[in-house]
């Protein structure tokens, strides 16, 4: 891998910034030779600490180890091995410390980010404090990722901010797919996406997945759960989310009833298909097409 040049940069932070909701406060790599004193020097006051006392800060940060190895301790998640490809979260508020190991030195990649949004989805449904370190999360994207916002930051074009926290928020997204995706046996993200495609072109018919996992050489119980981790939903909500989606599709652009794309969607039952349309939705048929095209169309 090529090898940045040593960069950190911390910002000021208007109200406008504030106001935005997603606010990127600091950036930086930093490459700690072996034997070499760590954290290295030029960082301001609040971001600095030493190994006996450690540090609590009052924002997010996610940093990558893109080589060596070290120790990151936190007080919900004690203490762990890092190696190179690993990356860790800091949450505000909780105490934390960090170093290489003396013999090997590592190369360090950060962000660290705040606002409203990021309060959001940091809570501890997606990002959990006794869970902070993600085992080999380095790939291409995030790589890129961080390279682009270095780009922004050094830069600084108009709106610069806000590009950066959009890159930010894919990171993070980036990086919750690798978390999710650790440990998986690799030849089962193509039986999934297989799963996906079948489903898409049985969109208008029934799909027994008991059938389906067999064929593709999982137990029915493996498959739920894989197809879960990958996608957030289970094999038939993702089937029925699909319809739902078709036949928004079709209330939009055709003139059909919706007992007609009720049962070309392959649903038994035109209340079924109503009830749940209206679930996912939040209007039943009629009234999606009626706020989408303002007239009165559909017939049950």
């Amino acid at each position: 891998m090529e090898r940045e040049m040593s960069f950190k940069k911390y910002l000021p932070i208007s109200e406008i910034d504030y106001k935005w909701g997603f606010i990127v406060n600091d950036v930086g790599n930093t490459l700690i030779g072996k034997g070499s004193k760590y954290p290295s020097t030029g960082h301001p006051g609040r971001y600095m600490f030493s190994w006996e006392t450690g540090r609590i800060l009052n924002e997010y940060h996610f940093v990558l180890i893109t080589e060596g190895a070290g120790i990151f301790e936190s007080r919900t998640a004690g203490t762990q091995n890092i190696t190179a490809g690993d990356g860790f979260w800091l949450f505000p508020g909780e105490w934390h410390r960090y170093k290489p190991l003396k013999q090997t030195g590592w190369a360090e990649y950060w962000v660290g980010f705040s606002g409203e949004v990021p309060n959001l989805i940091m809570r501890d449904y997606f990002f959990k404090k006794k869970q902070p370190v993600v085992r080999k999360c380095m790939n291409m994207q995030v790589m890129n990722l961080f390279k682009t916002l270095f780009r922004l930051i050094r830069e600084e074009p108009f709106g610069f901010q806000r590009l950066a926290s959009g890159v930010c928020l894919q990171l993070i997204a980036e990086i919750y797919n690798a978390q999710q995706s650790f440990g998986q046996i690799n030849q089962r993200k193509p039986i999934i996406s297989k799963a996906k495609y079948i489903m898409h072109n049985q969109i208008d018919g029934h799909v027994d997945f008991h059938v389906l996992s067999k064929n593709l050489g999982m137990s029915y119980s493996k498959f739920r759960v894989d197809f879960k981790r990958q996608t957030g939903l289970a094999p038939l909500q993702y089937h029925l989310l699909l319809k739902i989606e078709k036949a928004k599709e079709m209330l939009i652009n055709t003139e059909l009833w919706s007992k007609q794309i009720a049962y070309s969607l392959g649903f038994e039952s035109v209340h079924y298909f109503c009830r749940l349309f209206k679930q996912k939705t939040g209007v039943t048929p009629q009234q999606f097409r009626i706020q989408r095209l303002g007239v009165k169309k559909t017939k049950h």
